[in-house]
């Protein structure tokens, strides 16, 4: 009677309605908020505080009339010439630079830099040309490549960054045993990788210069997402993974403004965007291929930061289990493989049995 009632089904076989609902309305929930996290800044793109210069003689006047044109859409500063103008835009501190002289209004862009925020540049400007009446001459200095004009390739790849970042540390988690080879592993997933990932950008045309920066870039945003991923998984297990999704995924992805630009997604989740790895990886890809390394140190020290961080977690999940020296980066109990071989071997007496006699 016994072995009966504990073969037959139970309630502990089958998950309540309540279990289903919560389940379900949670799954629903996910999918609301990844929704609203990749849809809402696109849906909310705008030009906002976008940095641009003014420069001629006629530049205060220039201003005034931007200002009046586009409220609150530009933060105009004022330069001495042209010249000072376009060394800003290659040094990536201003988005383009309205010109006025004898020769009508000039407009100097940089696509490369955004082609969203170029396009809405050379609009204001046939607008300000008509109003002014002035001829318009537009002079883009750093145009994208012509294999990728519109830059789809760059923008399309903050998402295998964050994501393929996460899934080489979930596959290092998954088939690679002990510390130190899960490091060695990351590191040389990130050198091949970023090897990889900048081929097949220069495969399908978005680059066309700068190989060997361009990988080198490419590179230290993918070893800096793998490291942040096994170190937080390392230090919080099943939380660290959660931690890391929502990190690189969930708001990386959405707010790196590769397919827009920073300044013209909602504040403060454009300068947000920059501080995570995608976002990082993506402006440093950017400036190392199309403005000779401009303005990479910001990008770098962010992913040196995100590195160190996920390093450091690691090492103080292994401080957490040390057997041998607190600097001694071990296997965690998870870690280690089963004992097997004769030298893990021990006899178990059995009742009865007489011992070996002795030779």
């Amino acid at each position: 009677m016994a072995l009966s009632a504990a073969a037959g089904p139970g309630p502990a076989g089958h998950s309540t309605a309540r279990k289903i609902a919560v389940t379900v309305g949670g799954l629903l929930i996910v999918m609301v908020i990844l929704l609203t996290a990749f849809a809402l800044p696109g849906a909310n793109t705008a030009v906002k505080d976008v940095p641009i210069a003014a420069a001629g003689p006629q530049r205060a006047q220039l201003k005034a009339t931007l200002d009046q044109a586009a409220p609150g859409a530009f933060d105009v500063s004022m330069v001495t010439s042209a010249a000072v103008s376009e060394r800003e835009i290659l040094d990536r501190d201003v988005y383009g630079a309205f010109v006025v002289d004898d020769d009508g209004l000039t407009l100097d862009i940089a696509s490369a830099a955004s082609s969203a925020v170029a396009t809405s540049l050379t609009q204001v400007a046939q607008q300000l040309g008509t109003t002014m009446k002035l001829p318009v001459t537009v002079h883009d200095l750093r145009p994208l490549s012509t294999g990728d004009p519109k830059g789809l390739g760059l923008a399309a790849g903050a998402l295998p960054i964050a994501l393929g970042g996460w899934l080489a540390a979930m596959g290092i988690i998954s088939l690679i045993v002990g510390a130190w080879h899960r490091l060695i592993a990351a590191a040389v997933f990130g050198v091949a990788g970023g090897f990889v990932l900048s081929g097949t950008l220069f495969a399908i045309g978005t680059f066309d210069t700068n190989y060997w920066a361009t990988s080198a870039a490419a590179a230290l945003g993918l070893a800096a997402t793998c490291y942040f991923v096994l170190g937080f998984e390392r230090l919080l297990r099943g939380g660290g993974i959660a931690i890391a999704a929502l990190t690189l995924i969930l708001l990386g992805n959405p707010l790196s403004g590769q397919s827009s630009a920073p300044e013209m997604l909602p504040h403060p989740w454009g300068a947000l965007g920059q501080l995570l790895p995608p976002g990082a990886t993506g402006t440093l890809l950017r400036n190392v291929s199309f403005f000779d390394g401009a303005a990479i140190a910001r990008p770098i020290s962010v992913l040196v930061a995100w590195a160190l961080l996920g390093l450091a977690a690691y090492y103080l999940a292994g401080r957490r289990h040390k057997r041998r020296t607190p600097f001694d980066l071990h296997l965690d109990d998870a870690d280690e493989p089963p004992p097997t071989g004769r030298h893990h071997r021990r006899d178990i007496p059995v009742a009865g049995a007489q011992p070996a006699a002795q030779v």
